[in-house]
C-alpha cells in the first residue's frame, strides 16, 4: 500500500467516465454508514466562480472560529489538495489509508466513478475530523452531481452561469441553469449569483418551487470592484472590504460568499463582521490571476508569469478584462451592471496584480481541451496580448496538436507545455509578461514547471 499505488487504482476508474446520476453514490454512502449525514454544508455550484466563492466561504467560516472542511476539484498539483481541514490538505498517509480502505470495500459497493470515490473520501474525512461546517464545491452541473446527496444544506449557492460542458448540461443557458439549480433544497436558504436574465429566470423559478426564498445578486446583495478589493452591499449595509484574490470579477464572487454568510448568520451561526473582513482578505486560490516573479535563470532575468485557470469563453473574457486593466492602470469594471454606487476608477489594477501601467510585451501561452469553444476563447485576447504560443496539456481530453489554434488566431506552436514556456519566455523578454490560460490542466503543468513543484498526475475529473 502506497500513495502512488492507491492513486493508480483510483485513476484507473476514470475509464468509467463521467456518469451523472445519484443512485450509485447513495448506494455507496449507505454501505459506508452515510458519512454525509450530520454534516453542515455550504453547497456551491456554478459555471465560473464556484472555486473562488467556496474558498471565500471557507476562509470566513474559519476566521469565525469554526472547524472547516472544503472539497474542491480538480486539483492543481496534488490530489490531496481536494480535501482540506482547517485550510490544510489531508496528508498523503491519510489519503492512502482511506483510498486503500475504499478499494478493499469496492466490490461490496456500486461501481463508483473516480469523482464519486473522491467525494466519498471527502465526506468520511470531514466526519472523522469533526468538521463543524463543510464547503462542498459541485464537480459538474449540480442536479446529478455526486455532491448532491446532501439533503439538508445549511445554504445552497449558485454562482455565475455561462456556456460550458454543453454536451452534458445542455446547449442553452436555461438548460445549464436548471442543472445548477438542482442543488436547491426545499425550505433551505439559497443564494443566486447569476445576473443574466435567462439563467436567472430559471434559477428563481426552481427556487420558488422549492420555497427557498433566495437572495439574489443585484437585489438583496451586490458587489463592485474597488482599488483594494470590493464594495459589498447586503440589504442596506454597504462597506468596502479588502480581498485576497485579484481581479475585478472577484467583487461579485466575494459578494455571493458574504451573502451566504449572512444567510447562515440568520440561522444562528456566529459570523461577525470582523470574521467576514478577515476571511475575505486572507483568502488565497493558486492559479487564479496569480502573478509570480521567478528567480533569474542561467540566461539571466526571466519575465513575470500570470497563471489563470480560465477554461471557457466567460473565464477568458474575465482574464482579458484583467489584462486590459493592467495595461491601462485602471480598475477593471464588472462584466455586467451593478446596483451599487460605482467606485472611483483606480490608479492601479485591482487586487495588486500589477503596480503601474506598463508597455511590456504580453505573450499568451494558451491550450484548451478538445471539447471547448476555441474561437470565442481566443477572440477575447485580441487587443490585450502581443504574441501567442500554443501548447496542449498532457491529459486525455486534450487535442492531439496545438496547430488547430493557428487556424483561429496566428501563433507559435509548441510540441509540449515545457517547450511552450521556453518559446513564450523568449518572445516576452525579461521585462515582459507570460500569461498562461485556457485550461486548468495547462496551468497545472506550466506552473509546476516554472515554480519547480511536485505534482500528481493530471485528470480531467
Amino acid at each position: 500500500m502506497s500513495y502512488a499505488s492507491e492513486l493508480q487504482w483510483l485513476y484507473g476508474l476514470s475509464a468509467r467516465g463521467i456518469r451523472l446520476e445519484l443512485d450509485r453514490m447513495r448506494g455507496g454512502l449507505t454501505h459506508r454508514g452515510n458519512p454525509q449525514r450530520g454534516l453542515a454544508v455550504v453547497h456551491v455550484a456554478g459555471t465560473n466562480g464556484k472555486g473562488s466563492v467556496s474558498s471565500f466561504c471557507e476562509r470566513m467560516l474559519r476566521a469565525a472560529g469554526y472547524r472547516t472542511g472544503i472539497f474542491t476539484s480538480p486539483h492543481l498539483h496534488r490530489f490531496v489538495e481536494r480535501f482540506k481541514v482547517n485550510g490544510r490538505p489531508l496528508s498523503e498517509a491519510e489519503v492512502t489509508r482511506r483510498l486503500a480502505d475504499q478499494r478493499r470495500d469496492a466490490e461490496n459497493m456500486p461501481p463508483l466513478t473516480f469523482f464519486e470515490h473522491s467525494a466519498l473520501l471527502a465526506m468520511e474525512a470531514f466526519r472523522d475530523h469533526g468538521c463543524e461546517v463543510v464547503v462542498l464545491e459541485v464537480g459538474l452541473g449540480g442536479r446529478l452531481d455526486a455532491t448532491n446527496v446532501i439533503e439538508d444544506p445549511a445554504v445552497s449557492v449558485v454562482t455565475r452561469i455561462a456556456f460550458d460542458h454543453m454536451n452534458i448540461l445542455g446547449d442553452t443557458l436555461s438548460a445549464i441553469a436548471k442543472e445548477k439549480a438542482g442543488i436547491f433544497k426545499s425550505g433551505r436558504p439559497a443564494v443566486v449569483g447569476a445576473r443574466d436574465a435567462e439563467p436567472r429566470r430559471v434559477l428563481l423559478e426552481v427556487a420558488r418551487r422549492k420555497k427557498t426564498a433566495p437572495w439574489v445578486i443585484g437585489r438583496e446583495f451586490d458587489g463592485a470592484p474597488t482599488p483594494r478589493g470590493a464594495r459589498i452591499r447586503v440589504a442596506d449595509d454597504e462597506r468596502d472590504l479588502r480581498l485576497g484574490l485579484a481581479g475585478a470579477y472577484q467583487a461579485e464572487n466575494a459578494a455571493i460568499a458574504v451573502a451566504a454568510m449572512h444567510r447562515l448568520r440568520a440561522d444562528g451561526w456566529t459570523i461577525d463582521d470582523d470574521a467576514i473582513a478577515t476571511g475575505l482578505a486572507k483568502t488565497t486560490w493558486p492559479g487564479r490571476l496569480e502573478l509570480r516573479r521567478v528567480p533569474d535563470g542561467p540566461d539571466g532575468p526571466r519575465p513575470r508569469f500570470l497563471f489563470d485557470c480560465a477554461h471557457n469563453p466567460d473565464g477568458c473574457l474575465a482574464l482579458a478584462a484583467h489584462l486590459r486593466a493592467m495595461r491601462t492602470g485602471a480598475t477593471a469594471m464588472p462584466l455586467t451592471s451593478s446596483t451599487l454606487s460605482t467606485p472611483e476608477r483606480a490608479s492601479r489594477p485591482t487586487g495588486g496584480a500589477g503596480d503601474s501601467p506598463s508597455k511590456r510585451r504580453t505573450v499568451l501561452l494558451f491550450g484548451a481541451l478538445a471539447d471547448k469553444e476555441h474561437e470565442p476563447m481566443l477572440a477575447c485576447f485580441d487587443d490585450v496580448v502581443d504574441r501567442r504560443v500554443y501548447a496542449v496539456p498532457d491529459v486525455p481530453r486534450a487535442l492531439k496538436s496545438a496547430e488547430v489554434f493557428t487556424a483561429i488566431r496566428d501563433g507559435v506552436v509548441a510540441k509540449s507545455v515545457h517547450e511552450g514556456i521556453a518559446k513564450a519566455e523568449r518572445l516576452a523578454g525579461p521585462d515582459g509578461l507570460v500569461v498562461v490560460g485556457g485550461s486548468i490542466f495547462l496551468v497545472q503543468e506550466a506552473r509546476a514547471h516554472v515554480l519547480g513543484l511536485r505534482t500528481d498526475p493530471s485528470i480531467s475529473m
